[in-house]
Protein backbone atom coordinates (compact mmCIF):
# COMPACT_ATOMS: atom_id res chain seq x y z
CA UNK A 1 0.00 0.00 0.00
CA UNK A 2 1.71 3.03 -1.01
CA UNK A 3 0.40 6.04 0.21
CA UNK A 4 2.06 9.24 -0.69
CA UNK A 5 0.38 11.94 0.91
CA UNK A 6 2.65 13.37 4.10
CA UNK A 7 5.35 11.84 2.36
CA UNK A 8 8.40 14.20 1.60
CA UNK A 9 10.47 14.12 -1.08
CA UNK A 10 14.13 16.00 -0.43
CA UNK A 11 15.27 18.28 -3.26
CA UNK A 12 16.50 21.68 -3.62
CA UNK A 13 14.15 22.81 -6.31
CA UNK A 14 12.84 26.44 -6.71
CA UNK A 15 9.66 25.23 -4.76
CA UNK A 16 11.82 23.15 -1.99
CA UNK A 17 13.57 26.00 -1.31
CA UNK A 18 10.45 28.40 -0.67
CA UNK A 19 9.14 29.81 2.83
CA UNK A 20 6.94 27.25 4.24
CA UNK A 21 4.31 30.16 5.09
CA UNK A 22 3.85 30.76 1.18
CA UNK A 23 3.35 27.90 -0.02
CA UNK A 24 0.54 27.16 2.68
CA UNK A 25 -0.98 30.28 1.26
CA UNK A 26 -0.96 29.42 -1.57
CA UNK A 27 -2.34 26.55 -1.32
CA UNK A 28 -5.24 27.58 0.75
CA UNK A 29 -6.00 30.20 -2.58
CA UNK A 30 -5.23 27.43 -4.59
CA UNK A 31 -8.47 25.39 -2.82
CA UNK A 32 -10.46 28.96 -2.74
CA UNK A 33 -9.74 29.31 -6.59
CA UNK A 34 -10.26 25.68 -8.07
CA UNK A 35 -13.59 26.25 -6.16
CA UNK A 36 -14.83 28.99 -8.16
CA UNK A 37 -13.79 27.07 -11.99
CA UNK A 38 -16.85 26.93 -13.87
CA UNK A 39 -15.60 26.07 -16.83
CA UNK A 40 -13.46 23.54 -18.85
CA UNK A 41 -10.78 25.91 -20.24
CA UNK A 42 -10.21 27.54 -16.37
CA UNK A 43 -9.47 23.19 -15.75
CA UNK A 44 -6.94 23.07 -18.75
CA UNK A 45 -5.28 26.66 -17.19
CA UNK A 46 -4.87 25.08 -13.46
CA UNK A 47 -3.81 21.64 -15.10
CA UNK A 48 -0.74 23.09 -16.94
CA UNK A 49 -0.18 25.57 -14.09
CA UNK A 50 0.15 22.12 -11.62
CA UNK A 51 2.11 20.38 -14.39
CA UNK A 52 4.59 23.38 -14.46
CA UNK A 53 4.58 23.36 -10.48
CA UNK A 54 5.66 20.18 -10.36
CA UNK A 55 8.21 20.01 -13.23
CA UNK A 56 9.63 23.06 -10.62
CA UNK A 57 9.75 20.66 -7.70
CA UNK A 58 11.08 17.43 -10.01
CA UNK A 59 8.74 15.39 -8.99
CA UNK A 60 7.98 11.92 -11.17
CA UNK A 61 4.66 11.80 -12.36
CA UNK A 62 4.30 8.50 -11.02
CA UNK A 63 3.41 10.50 -7.17
CA UNK A 64 0.95 12.59 -9.29
CA UNK A 65 -0.64 8.86 -9.73
CA UNK A 66 -0.11 8.22 -6.20
CA UNK A 67 -2.15 10.96 -4.95
CA UNK A 68 -5.04 9.86 -6.62
CA UNK A 69 -4.90 6.84 -5.95
CA UNK A 70 -6.43 7.05 -2.64
CA UNK A 71 -9.23 9.15 -3.73
CA UNK A 72 -10.01 7.57 -7.22
CA UNK A 73 -13.04 5.61 -5.02
CA UNK A 74 -14.66 9.02 -3.90
CA UNK A 75 -14.15 10.55 -7.79
CA UNK A 76 -16.03 7.44 -9.21
CA UNK A 77 -18.98 7.72 -6.43
CA UNK A 78 -19.24 11.58 -7.09
CA UNK A 79 -19.20 11.18 -10.90
CA UNK A 80 -21.72 8.46 -11.18
CA UNK A 81 -24.60 9.94 -8.46
CA UNK A 82 -24.13 13.29 -9.80
CA UNK A 83 -24.96 11.68 -13.40
CA UNK A 84 -27.55 9.56 -12.03
CA UNK A 85 -29.80 12.55 -10.34
CA UNK A 86 -28.51 16.29 -11.79
CA UNK A 87 -31.51 17.09 -14.26
CA UNK A 88 -30.87 19.08 -17.53
CA UNK A 89 -32.34 19.82 -20.54
CA UNK A 90 -31.24 17.62 -23.14
CA UNK A 91 -31.71 14.18 -22.10
CA UNK A 92 -29.43 11.61 -23.61
CA UNK A 93 -30.77 8.35 -22.03
CA UNK A 94 -33.49 6.87 -20.19
CA UNK A 95 -34.66 3.47 -18.90
CA UNK A 96 -37.74 3.20 -15.96
CA UNK A 97 -37.00 6.11 -12.84
CA UNK A 98 -32.99 6.48 -14.48
CA UNK A 99 -32.63 9.67 -16.60
CA UNK A 100 -28.97 10.60 -18.05
CA UNK A 101 -28.67 14.49 -19.08
CA UNK A 102 -25.95 15.67 -21.02
CA UNK A 103 -25.57 18.71 -18.35
CA UNK A 104 -25.65 15.89 -15.47
CA UNK A 105 -22.76 14.43 -17.67
CA UNK A 106 -20.79 18.06 -17.89
CA UNK A 107 -21.14 18.89 -14.50
CA UNK A 108 -19.86 15.07 -12.75
CA UNK A 109 -16.82 15.90 -15.26
CA UNK A 110 -16.21 19.46 -13.95
CA UNK A 111 -16.96 17.97 -9.85
CA UNK A 112 -14.30 15.22 -10.94
CA UNK A 113 -12.09 17.36 -11.88
CA UNK A 114 -12.36 19.54 -9.02
CA UNK A 115 -11.56 17.09 -6.69
CA UNK A 116 -8.34 15.56 -8.74
CA UNK A 117 -6.96 19.19 -8.49
CA UNK A 118 -7.77 19.63 -5.07
CA UNK A 119 -5.27 16.23 -4.08
CA UNK A 120 -2.88 17.13 -6.30
CA UNK A 121 -2.77 20.75 -5.19
CA UNK A 122 -2.35 19.64 -1.80
CA UNK A 123 0.13 17.26 -2.07
CA UNK A 124 2.68 19.41 -3.58
CA UNK A 125 3.50 21.13 0.25
CA UNK A 126 3.89 17.83 1.93
CA UNK A 127 6.04 16.31 -1.26
CA UNK A 128 8.27 19.93 -1.01
CA UNK A 129 7.91 20.29 2.80
CA UNK A 130 9.29 19.03 5.77
CA UNK A 131 7.49 17.87 8.55
CA UNK A 132 9.47 20.35 11.14
CA UNK A 133 8.51 23.53 8.53
CA UNK A 134 4.95 22.72 8.29
CA UNK A 135 4.74 22.44 11.43
CA UNK A 136 6.68 25.82 12.14
CA UNK A 137 4.76 27.57 8.86
CA UNK A 138 1.44 26.69 10.22
CA UNK A 139 2.19 27.91 14.03
CA UNK A 140 3.47 31.28 12.06
CA UNK A 141 0.19 31.59 10.61
CA UNK A 142 -1.88 30.95 13.15
CA UNK A 143 0.35 33.09 15.99
CA UNK A 144 -2.81 36.02 15.71
CA UNK A 145 -4.82 33.10 17.30
CA UNK A 146 -3.32 33.62 19.80
CA UNK A 147 -5.30 36.77 21.15
CA UNK A 148 -8.04 34.74 22.00
CA UNK A 149 -5.58 31.91 24.17
CA UNK A 150 -5.97 29.76 21.31
CA UNK A 151 -2.93 26.58 21.92
CA UNK A 152 -0.89 27.61 18.67
CA UNK A 153 1.61 25.86 19.09
CA UNK A 154 -0.08 22.59 20.41
CA UNK A 155 -2.53 22.63 17.18
CA UNK A 156 0.27 22.77 14.83
CA UNK A 157 1.90 20.23 16.67
CA UNK A 158 -0.97 17.90 16.32
CA UNK A 159 -0.83 18.34 12.65
CA UNK A 160 2.89 18.26 11.81
CA UNK A 161 2.86 14.84 13.74
CA UNK A 162 -0.88 13.86 12.25
CA UNK A 163 1.05 14.40 8.76
CA UNK A 164 4.07 12.52 9.61
CA UNK A 165 2.56 9.44 10.88
CA UNK A 166 0.26 8.83 7.83
CA UNK A 167 3.11 7.42 5.32
CA UNK A 168 4.32 5.18 8.42
CA UNK A 169 0.68 3.86 9.30
CA UNK A 170 0.21 2.99 5.81
CA UNK A 171 3.49 0.70 5.53
CA UNK A 172 2.23 -0.58 9.23
CA UNK A 173 -0.87 -1.39 7.60
CA UNK A 174 1.02 -3.08 4.42
CA UNK A 175 3.27 -5.16 6.61
CA UNK A 176 -0.18 -6.36 8.81
CA UNK A 177 -2.17 -7.05 5.38
CA UNK A 178 0.69 -9.07 4.27
CA UNK A 179 1.40 -11.35 7.66
CA UNK A 180 -2.57 -12.37 7.73
CA UNK A 181 -2.45 -13.60 4.19
CA UNK A 182 0.06 -15.25 4.64
CA UNK A 183 -1.87 -17.41 7.77
CA UNK A 184 -4.75 -17.24 5.30
CA UNK A 185 -6.96 -14.54 5.42
CA UNK A 186 -8.88 -14.02 2.10
CA UNK A 187 -9.17 -9.90 1.33
CA UNK A 188 -10.44 -10.50 -2.21
CA UNK A 189 -13.08 -12.10 -1.22
CA UNK A 190 -15.87 -11.36 -3.41
CA UNK A 191 -18.27 -10.96 -0.27
CA UNK A 192 -18.41 -8.10 1.11
CA UNK A 193 -19.35 -9.21 4.97
CA UNK A 194 -16.12 -11.73 4.08
CA UNK A 195 -13.97 -9.47 3.40
CA UNK A 196 -14.93 -6.77 5.97
CA UNK A 197 -14.51 -9.58 8.81
CA UNK A 198 -10.57 -10.16 6.69
CA UNK A 199 -10.13 -6.28 8.13
CA UNK A 200 -10.70 -7.18 11.76
CA UNK A 201 -7.36 -8.74 12.45
CA UNK A 202 -6.00 -6.10 10.96
CA UNK A 203 -7.52 -3.20 12.72
CA UNK A 204 -6.66 -4.71 16.01
CA UNK A 205 -2.82 -5.06 15.77
CA UNK A 206 -2.85 -1.47 13.64
CA UNK A 207 -4.57 0.42 16.83
CA UNK A 208 -2.14 -0.92 19.17
CA UNK A 209 1.26 -0.20 17.30
CA UNK A 210 -0.93 3.53 17.19
CA UNK A 211 -1.26 3.52 20.77
CA UNK A 212 2.48 2.21 21.60
CA UNK A 213 3.93 4.70 18.96
CA UNK A 214 2.05 7.29 20.40
CA UNK A 215 3.40 6.19 24.03
CA UNK A 216 6.66 6.04 23.14
CA UNK A 217 6.40 9.63 21.58
CA UNK A 218 4.83 10.69 24.51
CA UNK A 219 7.62 9.49 26.98
CA UNK A 220 10.46 10.82 24.24
CA UNK A 221 8.61 14.42 24.58
CA UNK A 222 8.95 14.28 27.97
CA UNK A 223 12.19 12.81 28.65
CA UNK A 224 13.83 16.18 26.72
CA UNK A 225 11.29 18.51 28.99
CA UNK A 226 8.89 19.51 26.53
CA UNK A 227 6.73 22.15 27.86
CA UNK A 228 4.98 23.65 24.91
CA UNK A 229 5.49 26.92 23.23
CA UNK A 230 5.98 29.00 25.42
CA UNK A 231 9.53 30.79 25.86
CA UNK A 232 10.67 28.05 22.80
CA UNK A 233 13.24 29.92 20.52
CA UNK A 234 14.01 28.49 16.61
CA UNK A 235 17.55 27.07 15.23
CA UNK A 236 16.03 27.73 11.69
CA UNK A 237 14.39 31.42 11.48
CA UNK A 238 11.55 31.80 8.47
CA UNK A 239 12.25 34.89 6.32
CA UNK A 240 10.42 35.52 2.93
CA UNK A 241 12.53 36.16 -0.13
CA UNK A 242 13.07 37.27 -3.65
CA UNK A 243 12.00 33.68 -4.44
CA UNK A 244 8.67 34.07 -2.42
CA UNK A 245 7.94 37.28 -3.96
CA UNK A 246 8.74 35.46 -7.55
CA UNK A 247 5.95 32.38 -6.31
CA UNK A 248 3.40 34.65 -5.42
CA UNK A 249 3.80 37.03 -8.60
CA UNK A 250 3.10 33.99 -10.83
CA UNK A 251 0.58 32.53 -8.09
CA UNK A 252 -1.56 36.10 -8.59
CA UNK A 253 -1.26 35.40 -12.96
CA UNK A 254 -2.56 32.15 -12.59
CA UNK A 255 -5.11 33.40 -10.25
CA UNK A 256 -5.76 36.14 -12.77
CA UNK A 257 -6.23 33.92 -15.62
CA UNK A 258 -8.89 32.13 -13.42
CA UNK A 259 -10.69 34.81 -12.38
CA UNK A 260 -10.91 35.84 -15.91
CA UNK A 261 -11.31 33.19 -18.11
CA UNK A 262 -14.71 31.77 -15.41
CA UNK A 263 -16.04 35.83 -14.57
CA UNK A 264 -15.09 37.85 -17.31
CA UNK A 265 -14.87 36.23 -20.60
CA UNK A 266 -16.85 33.18 -19.23
CA UNK A 267 -14.72 31.09 -21.49
CA UNK A 268 -16.56 27.46 -21.68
Amino acid sequence: MKVSFGQYLPGSSFIHRLDPRTKLLATLAFMVLVLLIKSFSAYALTAVFLAAVFISAHIPFKYVLRSLRAVLFIIAITFVINIFFFQGKELLWSWKFIHIYKDGIIFSAKMALRVISLVIGASVVTYTTTSVNLTDGLEALMRPLKIVRFPVHEAAMMMGIALKFIPIFADETDRIIKAQTARGSDFDSRRLIERVKSYIPVLIPLFISAWRRADELAQAMNARCYRGGSGRTRYRVMKFSKLDLIALLVFLAYGAGIILLTYVFSVP
